[in-house]
């Protein structure tokens, strides 16, 4: 099943929407995909019949646009963003001197992220300085049910709901002071993006499974092919793992939203999801980052594919926008 949070108030207004992104239609009973969350297995034995009824044709639909839609949740109850892909962090932190602590491979990093408003797939990623280095982050994200205190990761996967993908934007010149202060992120992360559409497992076949989606992210940067590094590969941590770290000693609502962090692979081959980290790849190389960070008016697209060629989640699609 496939789910869009169409603009309209705080939270959207839920539609159902067809496999190929073609059409969407209106559900009443289920005005938003928090309500639903909230009552899943009801809302899963409803919807799934209006979904199968859509890719046949035979319910009124109209046309999907993403450009309407806000992020599948435009608010969360909760959004905790991980770093799965070690390999990642490990290369950032290579770049500047710095070692690796040997626990990073053992247990996840997890910060937790603003909420409150996120923005739309379409909408403009506004920043009031080109100075504060702005950047994409390619991510994979679930969403989970309810998720009981102290959770362990051999059931945490089945409280996963619904995947989505993730545009993490970073203002990279803004992270060193803050986490020189060792109290974490704040005004370096501002709105993140998500997917147009958020999907079940079960749409992505044998591309889920343990708890990892083993699909390349497709990365285009100003309209040129930036990566395309597989979700699946280099995972150190699957979402089950990460659920069950973030629920060690709190439980989480329904509608909580679980980020992979940047999608990374070892093989410089397919390029990367994010300017920090080919800013990184380049001062290893040549001593000094060559490519600049995002300027007003540059454009970021993010996608994914399935395997006949197929777009799953739907493209996020944003431009650089001066705020004000």
């Amino acid at each position: 099943m496939k789910l869009a949070s169409l603009k309209g108030g705080r939270d959207g207004k839920l539609v159902v929407v067809s496999r190929d992104l073609k059409t969407c239609t209106l559900n009443n009973a289920w005005p938003t995909l928090q309500a639903a969350l909230d009552d899943w297995e009801a809302a899963e034995a409803e919807l799934g019949p209006v979904y199968r009824a859509l890719n046949r044709g035979s319910i009124e639909a109209r046309p999907f646009d993403p450009k309407a839609c806000a992020s599948p949740l435009p608010r969360a109850y909760q959004w905790a963003d991980g770093s799965a892909y070690v390999t990642h962090v490990e290369l950032v932190r290579k770049a500047r001197g710095a070692e690796m602590p040997p626990s990073f491979w053992t247990d996840p990093l997890m910060y937790q992220g603003g909420s409150d408003s996120f923005i739309g797939p379409c909408d403009d990623i506004v920043a009031a300085d080109e100075a504060w280095g702005i950047d994409f982050e390619g991510e994979v994200a679930v969403v989970t049910g309810d998720v009981p205190y102290g959770c362990g990761k051999d059931e945490a996967g089945g409280h996963i709901r619904l995947l989505m993908l993730v545009n993490d934007v970073s203002l990279r010149n803004l992270i060193p002071a803050e986490l020189a202060k060792n109290f974490g992120f704040f005004q370096s992360k501002p709105a993140s993006a998500f997917s147009p559409v958020a999907v079940t497992p079960d749409e992505l076949g044998d591309a889920w499974r343990d708890a990892k989606l083993h699909l390349p992210l497709a990365v285009t940067y100003n309209g040129a092919p930036f990566g395309h590094p597989d979700a699946g590969t280099d995972m150190t941590f699957s979402f089950a793992e990460l659920i069950a770290h973030a629920a060690k000693t709190r439980a989480l609502g329904a509608g909580s939203i679980v980020g992979s962090g940047t999608v990374s692979n070892k093989d410089g081959d397919v390029g990367s999801a994010c300017l920090a980290e080919k800013r990184t790849l380049e001062t290893i190389a040549g001593g000094k980052p060559v490519t600049p960070f995002m300027r007003f008016g540059d454009r970021i697209r993010i996608e994914m594919l399935d395997a006949q060629g197929a777009s799953i989640f739907g493209a996020i699609d944003q431009k650089v926008a001066r705020h004000g």
